[in-house]
């Protein structure tokens, strides 16, 4: 009897807003959300009641200063870190609340990332490395590299598949990198800086890359970079500042008048 009770009690209770679901077209839907680091010279806090969501096939530049706290909410939406409060739904689950192993088989099955530093294996080729997501999850071998090699041609780079990382370019490198963020075929995209270490031209062949298999593959993207460039070529552009995103305006859209950014 107690238990009938308390379940008609939970459901006469209203729904707290952080208990609310996102609406079925948000693919990301951040409520209320804070981190605080406390190390031992006092507590730091990067984001406090930070509320924002990213539509399912959008592609959303972050920009921002050093420090200001981009990596960690990449890490907090991908369920590589966790928040101090407030609640994270990527792909209609709440990562905020996962286990080590579940936030493990989330990332494996739904989220993709690339990085500004490639982390490719150095021991293993080009085919072998964009199959490690798939072997990890127990995948048939053959199945893993035939899926890799797929990617691989998809990145223009069939012609690399047996080469190991030391003899790859740079930009060849993060082509590999980002055929093994997409080899299983995850629904959101994250990517840290992903043309960081590249020069001018290469960047922009990366980015061209990244734009097309996000439109060709119905990805939705969040991309953090310093390169207002290649932002400005996204749907949207979030600055990150003072804890808080709001819309990027770039200067010259600004009428007399009408103030600074």
């Amino acid at each position: 009897m107690a238990g009938i009770l308390s379940a008609a009690a939970a459901q006469a209770r209203p729904a707290r807003e952080t208990d609310l679901r996102p609406a079925e077209a948000a693919m990301v839907s951040v409520r209320g959300l804070e981190k605080t680091y406390r190390p031992a010279r006092g507590p730091l806090t990067l984001f406090k009641n930070l509320d924002f969501e990213v539509a399912a096939g959008e592609m959303v530049a972050i920009i921002g200063q050093s420090g200001a706290g981009k990596s960690t909410l990449l890490h907090i939406l991908g369920a590589l870190d966790t928040p101090s409060a407030g609640t994270v739904y990527c792909a209609s689950t709440n990562v905020a609340k996962f286990t080590s192993r579940q936030a493990a088989a989330f990332r494996n099955r739904e989220i993709g990332y690339v990085w500004q530093f490639h982390y490719l294996l150095p021991e293993f080729t080009a085919q072998e490395n964009v199959a490690m997501p798939l072997l990890a999850r127990g995948q048939n071998k053959r199945e893993a590299m035939q899926l890799a090699a797929n990617w691989l041609s998809e990145v223009g780079l069939d012609d690399r598949r047996d080469h190991r990382p030391g003899e790859l370019s740079g930009g060849e490198q993060q082509r590999v990198a980002l055929a093994r963020a997409l080899v299983n075929n995850p629904r959101l995209l994250l990517a840290d800086e992903p043309t960081g270490d590249l020069d001018e031209t290469t960047a922009r062949q990366v980015f061209d890359l990244i734009e097309r298999v996000h439109l060709n593959h119905g990805l939705t993207s969040i991309v953090v970079t310093h390169n207002l460039d290649l932002a400005q070529r996204c749907s949207r552009v979030l600055r990150l500042e003072h804890g808080a995103l709001s819309p990027y305006i770039a200067q010259s859209n600004l009428r007399p008048g009408s103030g600074s950014e």
